[in-house]
């Protein structure tokens, strides 16, 4: 009898537990056929984002399927899928300016912030393969062994930056001041392969420096626009009261501070002119910058600097006395960049950055992602390189002295043009 039940109570146990395995398996299963039936149908459950009609189970659906049947799941880093799927996300804006910066990317980018951080100074970018170089700094060991915007860099001392991502390249690139890297660098129309050894340099650049030419004419240089730019051009300007005529260097200057530019302005353009405005997307919150100014307006006749690598504030700087008629605009289209980007710490110390305006001339033109175009292109040779002529600099005080005898903006262009051609 007490055998019949140790009997009974294992059969009924075994009974149970493949009752309860099957229930398991077949729920899996239930899951997972609920799941292909969410990517087929458009009847999806309600999980939404803070958009009411973004609904956000599909993205689920997909990633439970991946984790659940792809080959090599056990492989996958959940953490590296979620922060690739939220780069593709911004990647997708087709914005080169806004972006998703993980937690180390964001600490990198916030050193770089730093004036006197220790590296080559040149800013680069990622490329499909290499990292390619965006901006060169002025004084910078970039800018004095030759490097030029758009040069390939792939190799650094020996190391392949090939299919790296930006931060392990420029890793590669930078640290410690005072040692040597050899970059290996592609560069357009040269067919071999250029080794640039530079010494890694700690500098801290002055935002403001200016010169006096022949003819009591003046070279201011702004370097970049940061919060003490216009106090250093405002002590600059006072060197300068006997002078009417100037040349505002804006080239490789790519420094996005508003305000800078704002104030500076205000010493040229006449009071309450619109300088710049930035427009947003509900446009309830468009902000007029005007010229304000309770001192000295200078009515200077000026001829200005720019090159490819002139950006943002330069590019407004440069706009806005070219619409006044206050400068004639010399040597090469600037960059383009007219928005405005507003960072997002997240709760991990990530970063989003993201474009949430843009700016616009006096007359309402807005120029992101096209260019300011010069009334006089001068390009450098070859051998202006290789010789650190500065021909730009050099022909913009021939344009001034053209435009002392003139005294007409117009007439002081077409006159270079003809002797130019």
């Amino acid at each position: 009898m007490e055998n019949k039940n140790k009997n009974t109570f294992w059969l009924f146990f075994i009974t149970f537990l493949t009752s309860f395995i099957l229930g398991i398996l077949f729920s899996l299963q239930v899951d997972k056929l609920l799941n292909y039936d969410l990517l087929k149908s458009n009847n999806l459950p309600s999980i939404y984002s803070s958009e009411e009609n973004l609904n956000l189970t599909k993205f689920w659906a997909v990633y439970d399927i991946i984790k659940s049947e792809y080959f090599d799941s056990k492989i996958i880093d959940n953490n590296k899928l979620l922060e690739s799927s939220i780069s593709w996300l911004v990647n997708w804006l087709w914005d080169k300016h806004s972006n998703y910066l993980n937690v180390e990317e964001n600490k990198n980018f916030n050193e770089s912030l730093a004036w006197d951080f220790e590296w080559i100074w040149a800013i680069v970018e990622p490329h499909p393969m290499w990292v390619t170089i965006d901006m060169i700094i002025k004084w910078s060991p970039a800018k004095n062994f030759d490097l030029r915007s758009w040069d390939l860099i792939i190799k650094a001392n020996d190391i392949s930056l090939e299919w790296l991502t930006l931060v392990d390249a420029v890793n590669n690139i930078k640290w410690p001041a005072w040692t040597k890297v050899i970059l290996e660098i592609i560069r357009e129309w040269e067919k071999n392969i250029i080794k640039k050894e530079l010494t890694r340099e700690k500098i801290k650049i002055p935002s403001v420096d200016f010169e006096k030419f022949d003819n009591n004419t003046w070279y201011i240089s702004i370097n970049m626009f940061w919060d003490e730019t216009s106090l250093e051009f405002q002590k600059a300007i006072t060197e300068l009261k006997d002078t009417s005529w100037l040349i505002i260097d804006l080239r490789d200057n790519w420094w996005w501070y508003l305000i800078s530019a704002v104030e500076i302005l205000s010493n040229l353009i006449e009071n309450w002119e619109i300088l710049v405005v930035t427009k947003y997307s509900d446009e309830k919150t468009n902000e007029v910058y005007k010229s304000i100014n309770s001192w000295e307006i200078y009515k200077w006749k000026i001829v200005i600097l720019i090159n490819e690598n002139s950006a943002s504030a330069s590019e407004i700087t440069a706009w806005a006395l070219k619409e006044y008629q206050k400068a004639i605009v010399v040597w090469k289209k600037s960059y383009g960049k007219w928005s405005v980007q507003e960072p997002f710490e997240l709760g991990d110390w990530s970063m989003l950055k993201l474009t949430v305006a843009k700016w616009f001339t006096p007359k309402w033109i807005n120029i992101d992602k096209d260019w300011i175009i010069p009334d006089i292109e001068i390009s450098f040779l070859d051998e202006d390189y290789k010789n650190a002529y500065d021909r730009q600099k050099e022909e913009a005080k021939k344009i001034l002295d053209t435009f002392i005898k003139t005294k007409a903006l117009n007439l002081t262009i077409d006159s270079y043009k003809e002797q130019n051609k």
